[in-house]
């Protein structure tokens, strides 16, 4: 792992470069998520040079002490943008949570990428009010709850599965609830015309959690929007289906960059 310096804080991240000679992509987790949620993007990086960025109290990353919401967000999107300047990224590739970073980083910051890509997003990322409550009284409740069929996961291998409920338990409770509940507040719906660069929302077909309409609705309101749907895939295509979704971000690359 590589880290940065800034803001009194050190921010990890995993990087992996294979001799592309494409623009750099920066990968940001979901919530409770970390680094290696991007483990099988490693094979574009023999196209595309790969940094994933562990946020600010997941993985190997220092915490921050910031409420759930906008502060959260601001400091995501500030962990982000450091590991962007130390690599050089081009690219911006964002899964839920990761994918309202970006687009705080498109809205409101002076950073512009080539090109974004999200999955698993939405303009707003409202929650359920039975999740929200588990996550801050029924942790374990919560995590079952999320790896039922059709929510993180369609049909996933068991290790797979068991892999994911154990990055939430790594994480823990307090920061997963804080990425949840910055999740809530999220909402960009009337701000999406503002986004001027190419973005792909990239859904699997099954995903519950952010259904494919989601995505839809910000290809249809970015104005260099484009969507892609994958089979046999829920929230995490890019585990789940990962050659499925490595094949559409390098379609989409290929095109826009």
């Amino acid at each position: 792992m590589d880290t940065v310096s800034h803001r009194n804080r050190e921010t990890a991240y995993d990087w992996v470069d294979q001799g592309g000679n494409g623009p750099t992509l920066c990968c940001i987790h979901g919530s409770g998520g970390r680094h290696d949620v991007w483990s099988f993007q490693h094979r574009l990086a023999d196209r595309y040079p790969l940094a994933a960025v562990d946020l600010s109290g997941h993985g190997d990353s220092d915490d921050i002490d910031a409420s759930a919401g906008y502060s959260t967000l601001s400091a995501y999107a500030d962990d982000t943008l450091a590991v962007v300047e130390d690599t050089d990224a081009d690219v911006l590739v964002g899964s839920t949570l990761g994918g309202a970073v970006a687009m705080h980083i498109l809205l409101e910051r002076s950073y512009s990428p080539d090109a974004v890509v999200l999955t698993g997003a939405g303009a707003r990322l409202g929650v359920l009010e039975d999740l929200l409550a588990w996550l801050a009284n029924d942790f374990e409740r919560a995590v079952e709850f999320l790896h039922g069929e059709d929510r993180l996961f369609h049909q996933p291998a068991p290790e797979l599965q068991a892999d994911s409920k154990d990055r939430f338990y790594e994480c823990g409770q307090a920061v997963t609830n804080r990425d949840f509940r910055t999740c809530h507040t999220f909402d960009v719906r009337d701000q999406l015309e503002e986004i001027e660069v190419p973005v792909l929302a990239v859904c699997g077909e099954y995903d519950q959690l952010t259904p494919p309409w989601f995505h839809e609705f910000l290809a249809d309101e970015i104005p260099a929007g484009e969507y892609a749907e994958l089979e046999d895939a829920a929230h995490l295509p890019m585990l789940e289906q990962p050659g499925a979704f490595n094949d559409a971000v390098v379609d989409f690359l290929e095109r826009v960059c």
